[in-house]
């Protein structure tokens, strides 16, 4: 039985392209047969690259997430090394450069994460806030390419511009040619004539960022909110990374979230629920007045509508509902407990029959 596809490559179902291409490149890097001896090795890379070839297609994606394996029948496999697709990517996995020895591509940035706390009340209405952290950032003496002020980047004499050193080792078989990265240059087959004194040449420094997150209405705990390119600097001018802000929402002793609806609970006094009142109601968006019908029982609930948290698809809105909890008093004197006694011979079992459905309600409206 096929395993699951987001399984093989170890991401979530919810992952973009950008995720699924670099999971897949981790599995290659470990698995192809050509840098991993392991007989069982090839059968994981093509499982791998099967999960990838149906994953990284928007068609295929769509039809997989729909009926599952059942969906891509009658649909050619992929998984072989030879008809993959794009030799460029797993060249690119392995080696860091391409198959016809051009220089490799600078390394974008990482992601950086940052943790942010909100109000019960500001995850359901939505807030800006202002974060401010720490990161690798381009460095702002050379504005990112390392080179000092009035100098100028120059080939690299160690790979002759090519961005490739190449290796020849005798062994019992004879000569075998290894081709590598040049380590003076990182594969860029260039380098500064003076390397920019307040980064060493790298072209990143560590600084602070801030940066305006605008939090939307009815994010949950735990959620994260993605912002391009607001994460660590690439190398000398490569992409910048993403900033991920994940989200802490505090409890609140008077409200609980489930799904869009939020849920509290009042207490009433007793005589309150007998005879009905009109009692007053915290909600995430101020206060709010609920009528209480007379006889109104312990764990009745009242629902207010679009009380709730708004749809993150701007689409709907939930409830709170409104618990009651009725509170019994203490009789603390003798004319207390007689005017309870009073109140007992007033009621009859009438009183405490259960409430009526609606058949029963029909049958006396016909008596």
């Amino acid at each position: 039985m096929k395993r699951d596809y987001y399984e093989v490559l170890g991401v979530s179902r919810d992952a973009d392209e950008a995720e699924i291409k670099k999971a897949f490149r981790r599995k290659a890097r470990e698995l192809h047969p050509d840098v991993n001896p392991d007989p069982g090795a090839e059968a994981l890379f093509k499982e791998a690259a099967e999960a990838y070839e149906a994953l990284s297609n928007g068609e295929t994606r769509e039809l997989y997430d729909r009926y599952g394996h059942d969906g891509l029948r009658g649909r050619p496999a992929g998984g072989d090394f030879a008809d993959f697709g794009s030799f460029q990517d797993l060249f690119d996995a392995f080696f860091g450069g391409d198959a016809f020895g051009r220089r490799a591509a600078r390394s974008g940035g990482d992601d950086v994460a940052v943790a942010i706390q909100l109000t019960f009340a500001e995850s359901a209405s939505g807030v800006t806030r202002t974060l401010e952290y720490g990161v690798v950032g381009a460095c702002a003496v050379c504005e990112g390419d390392g080179a000092a002020p009035g100098s100028h980047m120059i080939r690299c004499a160690t790979c002759g511009g090519q961005g490739q050193v190449r290796q020849v080792s005798r062994g019992p078989f004879g000569q075998f040619l290894r081709t590598q990265i040049c380590p003076d240059c990182r594969g860029e087959g260039e380098r500064p004539a003076e390397p920019c004194a307040e980064c060493a040449g790298t072209g990143r420094t560590p600084t602070t960022l801030s940066v305006n997150v605008d939090v939307p209405a009815g994010i949950a705990n735990g959620q994260r909110i993605r912002i391009p390119g607001k994460g660590a600097a690439g190398e000398r001018g490569a992409a910048a990374g993403d900033l991920y802000v994940q989200v802490q929402v505090a409890e609140d002793e008077r409200f609980r979230r489930e799904g869009l609806d939020v849920v509290t609970r009042v207490a009433v006094p007793v005589t309150d629920a007998m005879t009905g009142a009109t009692v007053t109601v915290p909600t995430v968006d101020g206060e709010a007045h609920v009528e209480l019908r007379p006889g109104t029982q312990p764990n009745d609930e009242y629902v207010l509508r679009g009380k709730g948290f708004p749809a993150l698809t701007g689409r709907g809105r939930g409830d709170q509902r409104v618990v009651v909890e009725v509170r019994v008093p203490r009789v603390q004197n003798d004319d207390g407990r007689k005017a309870v006694e009073r109140l007992a011979e007033i009621l009859d079992a009438r009183s405490y029959r259960e409430d009526e459905g609606f058949f029963d309600r029909l049958k006396h409206a016909f008596r």
